[in-house]
């Protein structure tokens, strides 16, 4: 084979990998090679080439030369035999996106270890990760989804790849973890636990296979894959995901993983792990198959800008809650409560009524991955909002086709035609899509909602299947919404209008929102509140200071701004209406149909 890759797990204490590659025939006017600047689901330039060092080389045991181009980019001297690269990447990023190295495990990404040789992205490759040499790591075993050749017990050995696209698509976890297996449509699905944990395997094999069946049962099968991998690191307090085309890298809190007492019903944090687990693998259809046009193929060198990206978080953000009510894994009322917090996280933000949702899938590369403290007053998430806007499409195609149609339906067809076809979906073709396949004319419905910035019509359409939408103000920092208060004295509630974070000297503000008390009285973000009317504050104790006082009462506020201290006069405002809770109203038909109940 023409490339070939070798991965050393070279310095754990210096987080090292060093990797050699050999190309056997390379471009014979000087072979270019390059790494990625991003890494597919993750839409912001990361670069990962500043991770790179010692890159060196040579041809028939004769050292070459190398010309760096750009910050990502090498040409290599032109030779006429084979030419041998060797270079070391520094990996100390704990995160689903990057690579990681240390004395007790390896992870990595392909994007950050694997130089793509130009010309050559089309080829087979071959992988070579050698065990390490060090006894001490003498139980160290590879978990990956990647195609094994040639592989010992452990996993060390050869592995293969089609292309470069194929080649960086598959993570890898090397170390002591821990695993699991159960099989959904006659397929071996993998998890492999690394980080202390005590989670009750049983009942965690028992609920995913329930809720990867149900995605498997929407789709009509599953794509054609060897085994399916999730990868989880277990943390302290870590959350977060990354697709693959046959597996998932995950990061979770240990506190998110269920317990052998875990009640029948899972608590808060287990059901946000098995959202987590259901959200990457619908994207095992929505985005590693069906994808937009743009990334077929992905440029990895610059921003691949979309409107599209609402349809492939957003209808996936849809449903991977949806499909834990479908599989029976939590109760409607939890999905409701899932629900009503979503609604409640985009309310609160007033970017909903500045960026629409297909501005802020355009804009993901600048605006939603690097938010800062404005993000709240200027952007919309096309996660949550896409997910509203999903529930929203997927109920106005079920009122107008008397659920005879559904967003099932459309997902379906785009499996069918650009999924399993590998063909990527030109820009608005989807809405387009959506029309033709229910026969609903959706036009004003996009125009409005996906391209405007109107609110979503979620109070009408719930209440067509049996819901209701209830609004109440915020009791506390913490009150995530959801549930109906548990305040009974708040006859008019107040708010100073910001967010909080714990700090030593008071309450920090992380967001002051729009047109409301804080932002008004000229706080910002980053001021950090010490005293409301001479009482000292926290973060723990501002709330319950706020609420002592009525609307329209003028509080005086000390806060240091920086290292000097500042007084704000601050007139508080009736707290806004924009925390949402759901409740049923009637058990219908055309709810169980939507719920499979």
């Amino acid at each position: 084979m023409n490339i070939q890759y070798t991965v050393e797990l070279y310095n754990p204490h210096a987080h090292i990998f060093k990797v050699t590659l050999e190309i056997a025939k390379p471009d014979m006017t000087g072979q270019v090679l390059s790494l990625p600047a991003w890494i597919p689901g993750s839409y912001m330039i990361r670069d990962f080439a500043k991770n790179i060092n010692r890159l060196k080389a040579q041809s028939n045991n004769q050292k070459i030369s190398i010309e760096k181009l750009d910050k990502s980019t090498w040409k290599f001297e032109a030779v006429a035999g084979p030419i041998l690269i060797e270079y070391e990447v520094y990996a100390w990023d704990l995160s689903v996106r990057s690579a990681h190295f240390d004395m007790t495990h390896a992870f990595f990404n392909g994007t950050s270890l694997f130089l793509m040789p130009h010309g050559f992205e089309e080829e087979p490759c071959t992988v070579i990760i050698e065990p390490p040499a060090n006894e001490k790591y003498s139980q160290w075993k590879i978990a990956t989804s990647l195609s094994n050749k040639n592989i010992d017990a452990s996993g060390f050995g050869k592995y293969q790849a089609n292309n470069y696209d194929d080649l960086i698509d598959h993570p890898v976890e090397i170390g002591t973890h821990s695993e699991f297996d159960f099989i959904v449509e006659n397929t071996i699905h993998k998890m492999a636990f690394t980080g202390i944990h005590r989670a009750d395997e049983k009942r965690l094999k028992q609920d995913l296979t329930k809720i990867c069946q149900t995605h498997c049962t929407m789709f009509g099968e599953l794509p054609e894959i060897n085994e399916y991998l999730f990868l989880t690191m277990v943390t302290g307090d870590g959350y977060g995901g990354l697709e693959h085309r046959s597996s998932t890298s995950l990061m979770c809190s240990r506190d998110d993983l269920p317990l052998t007492a875990e009640p029948v019903e899972p608590n808060e944090k287990y059901r946000n792990f098995l959202g987590l687990c259901s959200h990457e693998y619908f994207h095992t259809w929505n985005i590693k198959r069906i994808k937009p046009e743009v990334f077929l193929p992905y440029d990895l060198t610059t921003e691949s800008y979309t409107r599209q990206l609402w349809a492939f978080e957003g209808i996936t953000s849809y449903y991977d809650e949806l499909a834990l009510v479908r599989s029976k894994v939590i109760s409607v009322e939890s999905y409701l409560e899932l629900t009503g917090q979503t609604i409640t996280r985009v309310l609160r933000g007033k970017g909903r009524l500045n960026q629409s949702i297909a501005e802020s899938s355009f804009e993901a590369w600048t605006k939603f991955y690097k938010q800062d403290e404005s993000a709240p007053n200027t952007i919309v998430s096309y996660y949550a909002k896409g997910a509203l806007l999903a529930l929203c499409l997927d109920l106005t195609i079920r009122k107008h086709t008397s659920n005879e149609k559904s967003l099932d339906d459309v997902m379906r067809h785009l499996w069918i035609n650009y999924g399993k076809k590998l063909c990527g979906i030109p820009e608005g073709e989807i809405e387009k899509i959506c029309s033709e396949v229910t026969g609903v004319n959706l036009e004003d419905f996009f125009n409005n909602y996906l391209y405007g910035t109107k609110d979503l019509p979620l109070e009408e359409l719930f209440s067509e299947f049996g819901v209701k939408l209830n609004l109440r103000a915020t009791t506390s920092v913490d009150d995530k919404g959801g549930k109906p208060s548990s305040e009974k004295n708040l006859d008019v509630p107040v708010s100073l209008g910001a967010r909080f974070t714990t700090n030593s000297m008071g309450a920090k503000i992380t967001q002051a929102f729009s047109n409301e008390s804080a932002e008004l009285a000229g706080l910002s973000a980053g001021d950090i509140i010490i005293a409301i009317n001479n009482l000292q504050v926290d973060k723990s104790t501002i709330d319950k200071v706020t609420n002592s006082y009525n609307q329209n009462e003028e509080l005086v506020i000390h806060a240091f701004r920086r290292d000097e201290l500042k007084v704000f006069n601050l007139t508080l405002k009736e707290a806004e209406m924009t925390t949402c809770y759901l409740t049923i109203t009637e058990q219908s038909e055309k709810q169980k149909k939507w719920l499979f109940l």
